[in-house]
């Protein structure tokens, strides 16, 4: 089986990591959290070849769905949340759109369970429920390649705000201290802003944990 491979762009008023995740040599992949302008994220991959099969959601703020709505429609793609971030995806001022200047809502086709494992074009991940930054935020690991999409969960020696609705500082130390640090050190870590780190590192030298 062809190794896992994944790569970003950096889209939005806030440089917001999307990332796409596809097997080397394969043309399917899994988008997550398309911050903004779909159009330009659907481009990009099919001058690629590539053809996506699923999106997934870290969590509903603006500025990691301005563009699903769009990608959803251009590709005919599933959209994918946790369970918890249903009130998010719904109302534009609990997700900070409207506040932003452009309001938007998302409708997921499924929402995932903790610890649920989703498999989609041969490629499997497995839901970690992060409550903090929001109280539906969740990470997606891979564990044949020892990756985690992360969100905006934990960051590179940071971890994410927690001064936005249904936001809380306890319950996100607790979520990467329970949840996170207990994947193996060499787990690769993709946050949803800046650049990529690993449990390891975090567990030395994470501030906030």
């Amino acid at each position: 089986m062809a190794d896992l491979k994944i790569g970003r762009m950096v889209i939005g008023s806030v440089q917001t990591n999307c990332y796409f995740v596809y097997r080397e040599g394969g043309k399917e992949v899994l988008v997550f959290d398309p911050a903004d302008r779909g159009d330009h994220i659907y481009e990009t991959l099919q001058k690629q070849g590539f053809c996506v099969k699923g999106i997934l959601l870290t969590h509903a703020h603006f500025d990691h769905i301005w563009g699903c709505n769009r990608l959803k429609e251009l590709t005919g793609a599933p959209l994918y949340a946790y369970e918890q971030e249903k009130a998010l995806c719904e109302d534009a001022a609990l997700n900070v759109s409207a506040q932003a200047g452009r309001a938007c809502t998302v409708a997921p086709d499924r929402y995932l369970q903790d610890g649920e494992e989703i498999t989609i074009a041969d490629m499997t991940c497995r839901t970690i429920a992060t409550p903090g930054h929001t109280q539906g935020s969740c990470c997606y690991y891979f564990g044949e390649s020892g990756f985690l999409i992360a969100g905006d969960t934990l960051f590179a020696e940071s971890v994410g705000r927690t001064d936005l609705p249904t936001g809380s500082m306890g319950a996100l130390v607790r979520s990467v201290k329970e949840k996170l640090f207990a994947l193996p050190d060499e787990t690769k870590v993709y946050p949803g802003h800046g650049d990529a780190t690993s449990i390891g590192h975090e567990k030395q030298y994470n501030p906030f944990c």
